[in-house]
């Protein structure tokens, strides 16, 4: 079915010409009124039609608009769609003129409380705009529509693979004709084909006894792809869709990937981004996918609290990044035409994204909300009714729920409850049974802990920072440790813009492991230094090596978050330290920070250490041979304005992000450098967001927009390091 690019020359608000995705009011940083996007805006686009649409049913795809968008061509309405997160076409087969059409999209930015999230507080924003892609698509009469794919008994020898599509025929045509699915494999190379009659209004295909199959999982995402052609007297209608072969499931004794078990150690990711809000492209919602892969080393990601991009969705799935995905809410459940859409969410969902591997868990429980018996049953059959192969989950943080679902999924915030008055010492993780009420076990997993109980800015004082690090360890110890716990998921991988209801006052929820440019705070490398060194090896001492950042002063005791062996200790001219992983502290970990404290010094060498502050070094050891240097300066001072671009080539209209850091002497980060840097692009891009932005935390970001295909010259300047030049290509 073929499909067009239909995003450019959108008329906004009858005064500027825009290209979509777009973000209907660019936010500030930071405080902010959010109430400035929650109103109506419209969107015009004049266009003549194509010759070759003659005879073929047309559509207009829209990939995502939020929210409550109508649709109008040549002044009549097509089509509504409620849902901010999911996509919706408008038909224009025999509405369209030969020239001069206008189609016209009116979308509601408020928080109209008939539509899920909202009636109620949330604690994220959803920014007006078509955020997402429109597509013209056009196809034969009758034609392919939705196709469910499944790979029963993945475990078998040889393997088998069934077809459901149904038809688009909008006509109420007679049905004849063909129907054939072929499947390849990553090289395009035929592995099996099947072919049926058309008889009904729904077509299965099973392709059987298929050899040399490679299941998908995280460290080997296979994927094969399926061509489905449809001839009927109408015409020749083709897809294809990409696949993998893999099963799960959760028991009371954990998850597993294909029968083996595996922990499940992941973080929680809005998709919004500064100033761009959710309106950037495929390029950066790739690279979100695979920051979490690959800087931060999770093997899940939950995408908190709606559908997210299918830029995303599919790099997960090139990635091997299990997918835990839910439905648009938070906290509230509103009235009967409320859960009705809710329901329908649930089923849009799905059907969406029913093929993606990476996808291992449906959400169908609003975020933290109340029991509600009659509308959980609702939204569980839901699932249930279109996806036998995936378990559903439902996010609470109230104990004693009722479960519904096939995993109790739990939002487990009990550390630093201790901290607000509690009566229990401190505790990462509360036993299932507590937290269930009920007297057996069942399948379990951690979706939430951390965020608001410690939040974190990147530019806090060290201590806070070593004491966050703490908090997302001793959740993991206490998960890997207990194996009835399938796997944490910590809130959350990036700082987000936010209501005034939450976060620091500054629409900031700084509850990321990561800022909102998704620069690493110390908590990042907490997870990073999870995975195995074959993955790279990991040394970041939660330091910013400053006699007098802590109170009291000095840095003991000193964490180091690693994946090696050991790691050897230089201060100045004194003998090296030595010192292993915090076995004791941190026994179920797959790789313990080392902590170096007063154990490991007599009482001389800490009167050394204090008399006077000099160059450190930290060096990571595997097998006794050092693999990995962290060098600090007793002195820093700002040398080095560094420009790092995720690529050097974007592709015509993505966005691709660069971050801007102050460094020093020794290449370290300046973490209390706050100087603004001017920020000015040439050619064929522009920039996202203001031209003057201030380091926090010594770095700050941006992303630039390719406009056509073209060479982009971006310079960013400041008084006090200089200047710098990137090249960048767009094609």
């Amino acid at each position: 079915m073929p499909k067009t690019d239909f995003n450019d020359n959108w008329l906004f608000e009858g005064r500027d010409q825009v290209r979509l995705p777009h973000n209907a009011v660019e936010l500030p940083f930071s405080y902010f009124d959010e109430k400035v996007y929650q109103r109506t805006f419209t969107y015009e686009k004049t266009f003549d039609a194509d010759p070759g649409w003659a005879g073929r049913e047309v559509s207009l795809h829209f990939d995502g608009a939020m929210a409550n968008a109508q649709v109008s061509l040549n002044g009549a309405l097509l089509t509504r769609h409620k849902d901010g997160y999911t996509p919706f076409d408008a038909r224009l087969t025999g509405l369209v003129k030969t020239r001069g059409n206008v189609v016209k999209v009116v979308i509601d930015g408020s928080e109209n409380p008939e539509i899920p999230p909202f009636g109620g507080a949330i604690d994220y924003l959803t920014y007006a705009g078509i955020y997402r892609e429109v597509w013209i698509k056009t196809a034969p009469a009758l034609s392919l529509g939705l196709t469910k794919i499944e790979t029963p008994d993945v475990l078998a020898a040889r393997k088998t693979v069934t077809i459901a599509t149904t038809l688009s025929n909008p006509q109420n045509l007679a049905l004849s004709g063909s129907f054939r699915a072929t499947l390849r494999d990553a090289d395009g190379q035929e592995i099996a084909s099947a072919t049926a009659a058309v008889t009904g209004p729904s077509l299965t295909l099973t392709l059987t006894n298929l050899p040399n199959i490679i299941l998908w999982d995280t460290t080997t995402p296979a994927l094969y792809t399926l061509d489905l052609t449809l001839d009927t007297p109408q015409g020749t209608d083709t897809t294809t869709t990409r696949f993998g072969f893999r099963s799960v499931a959760f028991t009371t004794q954990g998850f597993a990937l294909n029968g083996k078990p595996l922990k499940l150690r992941g973080l929680n990711r809005h998709q919004s981004f500064p100033y761009a809000g959710y309106a950037l492209g495929r390029a950066a919602q790739e690279r979100d996918a695979e920051i979490l892969k690959h800087e931060l080393r999770v093997n899940m990601v939950r995408t908190s609290h709606y559908p997210q991009s299918t830029h995303f969705l599919n790099r997960c799935d090139e990635l091997g990044l299990l997918v835990f995905e839910e439905f648009p809410g938070w906290q509230h459940i509103g009235g009967a035409t409320w859960k009705q859409e809710a329901v329908e969410n649930v089923r849009r969902m799905v059907r969406r994204d029913w093929n993606h591997p990476s996808i291992f868990i449906w959400g169908v429980r609003i975020n933290e909300s109340q029991d509600d018996h009659a509308f959980y049953t609702q939204t569980n059959a839901a699932a249930h009714a279109l996806d036998t192969t995936r378990p559903t989950g439902g996010v609470r943080y109230i104990t004693d729920s009722e479960l519904l679902e096939d995993v109790y999924t739990m939002n487990d915030f009990i550390l630093g409850n201790e901290e607000q008055g509690g009566n229990r010492p401190r505790t990462p993780l509360r036993p299932q049974q507590e937290v269930t009420g009920l007297t057996h076990s069942v399948p379990y997993m951690i979706t939430e802990y951390g965020g608001h109980m410690f939040p974190t800015k990147s530019y806090d004082q060290e201590q806070r920072q070593a004491e966050h690090v703490l908090r997302h360890l001793e959740v993991m110890n206490a998960m890997y440790g207990d194996p009835q716990i399938a796997g944490c998921v910590g809130w959350c991988a990036f700082d987000y813009n936010t209501h005034k209801d939450f976060g620091s006052g500054d629409r900031i929820c700084h509850h990321g492991v990561m800022d909102m440019f998704r620069e690493p705070k110390f908590a990042a490398y907490a997870y990073a230094s999870q995975s195995d060194p074959s993955d790279g090896v990991v040394l970041k001492p939660v330091t910013f090596w400053a006699r007098g950042e802590r109170n009291i002063g000095g840095v003991l005791p000193l964490i180091i978050l690693t994946n090696c062996d050991e790691v050897e200790l230089r201060y100045g001219t004194h003998k090296p330290k030595r010192v292993k992983p915090d076995r004791d502290r941190f026994p179920h970990l797959p790789y313990a920070p080392v902590i170096v404290d007063r154990r490991h010094f007599t009482d001389n060498e800490l009167g050394l250490w204090g008399m006077s502050w000099e160059h450190g070094e930290v060096a990571g050891l595997i097998k006794g041979k050092p693999v990995a240097t962290a060098r600090f300066a007793a002195d820093p001072v700002a040398t080095t304005l560094q420009l790092a671009p995720d690529a050097a080539v974007l592709g015509r209209h993505e966005a691709l992000r660069v971050i801007v850091r102050a460094l020093d002497q020794v290449g370290n980060k300046l973490p209390f450098y706050f100087d603004p840097v001017a920020i000015k692009v040439e050619g064929a891009g522009h920039l996202i967001g203001p031209s003057l932005l201030p380091l926090r935390a010594g770095s700050t970001g941006f992303w630039v927009q390719a406009q056509t295909i073209g060479s982009i010259k971006v310079t960013v300047s400041s008084d006090r390091l200089g200047e710098q030049t990137l090249q960048l290509q767009a094609e």
